[in-house]
């Protein structure tokens, strides 16, 4: 058996209608992790305040590994939805199969790594001594689990880069689902299984993402028509870990700098009191919500501008990222006028403190006005990926958080105090957006 040929869906026929058939798996995959978080917060803060809090330090460090799994997945993505454009489908299950030695090389680092600095990390995080013990309980089994998670992190972006969108969706709601009907066996002992505690939530994520890494490499055979070399080909293997880092690193540390760029606004938000942050906290995850499609449809473009580019079809990436801007520009109208309207109601669902529902309602009648420029980074960074481009889109990232953002809310809260901060978000988006449609063109000029 063979790799098969490119995606016709991706190559061909109009270009919203190609879009939206990846953007909507992406959407129902990302929910259905949203809910794969919620249950693991839910299931273990019935155990006490203490697990929760202990399992609440834990999530910095979960994000940091996220972001790693980003920038393979990213870097793994643009590489193969140019060899499918190319046509180059024999080299598809050599660079998967380097693709896979890299993760698992990562995951065995971050492992070592993780496991001999839980004490002094999470000292540094803040947590106390009885809290520390919690967290070891749990750390300790959630990074032994860390080998697992290298199936879909490969297998996910090469099922996504051949056109098949619905294959790791699926996968990713198997996983969810295994997660959420073991986190109330394992954590409570139910079913006459032992009643683990914390370690149980830890044990549930491991089998779920052993049973998410058996799917994905059966989807990569039995869907994709991949398969490995018989020799190992260790002669292209950094030609291939080259190829999938010179994408990967730059957006690995894209997406590391974004949650340090967070925790400086939460430090500033701070300044103006505890129930600020509160309130700050339910905007920022209303924001989370609100992106999700804008976040979803930015993934679309990797795969298809990857495979266009590769087929040289330039027309169709134009026109592709043209429709992509309508449909940011349409949505994030429509979404910063329901939030601005619908947020006293949603605020009140949250808190009745007052200066929480005051720190909230300034965000979200504020920020969201900016989102259809967001849409147009994400557009913008994720094609650039796609063609090889790294630097210009971690450029535009970087650009939002730490040159424009971050300066930007220090500077403008001495002056108008809280507010400053969102009109510093604002800001920072409509930089960020400007600048990648201008780096998008520029470069897309030069190209063609």
């Amino acid at each position: 058996m063979t790799p098969g040929s490119a995606s016709p869906k991706l190559l061909q026929g109009p270009e919203g209608r190609t879009l939206r058939s990846l953007m909507v798996p992406m959407l129902i995959g990302m929910v259905a992790m949203i809910v794969y978080n919620l249950a693991d917060i839910y299931f273990v803060a019935q155990l006490g305040t203490a697990e929760l809090t202990a399992l609440s330090f834990t999530i910095p460090v979960v994000f940091f590994v996220g972001s790693i799994t980003v920038g393979f997945g990213n870097g793994t993505s643009a590489v193969c939805a140019r060899l499918y454009g190319e046509n180059r489908v024999e080299d598809i299950g050599r660079v998967t199969m380097h693709a896979v030695f890299l993760g698992a090389a990562t995951c065995i680092a971050l492992i070592i790594i993780g496991l001999s600095t839980i004490d002094p990390l999470f000292r540094l995080l803040g947590a106390s001594d009885a809290t520390l013990l919690i967290i070891e309980r749990y750390m300790r089994i959630y990074y032994f689990g860390l080998l697992f998670i290298v199936g879909p992190l490969i297998a996910n972006p090469v099922l996504r880069s051949s056109g098949d969108a619905r294959t790791p969706a699926m996968i990713m709601l198997v996983s969810a689902g295994v997660n959420i009907i073991l986190d109330p066996i394992l954590i409570f002992g139910l079913l006459g299984a032992p009643r683990l505690g914390i370690e149980g939530a830890a044990v549930a994520n491991v089998i779920a993402n052993f049973v998410a890494m058996v799917a994905a490499f059966a989807a990569l055979y039995y869907r994709a028509n991949i398969v490995f070399p018989k020799t190992p080909a260790l002669g292209q293997l950094f030609e291939s870990w080259r190829s999938i880092l010179h994408v990967g690193i730059p957006a690995t540390t894209s997406a590391a700098i974004a949650p340090m760029t967070t925790a400086f606004i939460t430090h500033q938000i701070a300044g103006f009191g505890q129930s600020a942050v509160a309130g700050y906290g339910i905007a920022s995850r209303m924001e989370s919500l609100a992106l999700l499609v804008m976040v979803a449809l930015g993934t679309a473009v990797t795969p298809f501008v990857g495979q266009n580019f590769g087929a040289r079809r330039m027309d169709r990436v134009a026109n592709g990222i043209r429709w992509c801007q309508r449909f940011f520009v349409a949505y994030g109208v429509a979404v910063a006028v329901v939030l601005a309207v619908a947020a006293p109601y949603i605020v009140a669902a949250f808190t009745v403190n007052e200066t929480a529902i005051s720190a909230a309602l300034l965000h979200m009648r504020i920020v969201p006005a900016s989102y259809l420029a967001v849409g147009f980074a994400l557009a913008a960074t994720n094609s650039l990926n796609a063609i090889g481009r790294p630097l210009p889109a971690m450029f535009i990232s970087l650009t939002r958080t730490i040159l424009v953002y971050a300066p930007l809310a220090y500077a403008f809260s001495q002056v108008l105090g809280l507010v400053g901060i969102f009109v510093a978000a604002f800001t920072a988006n409509f930089i960020a957006g400007a600048l990648g449609l201008i780096l998008y063109r520029r470069i897309l000029l030069q190209i063609r």
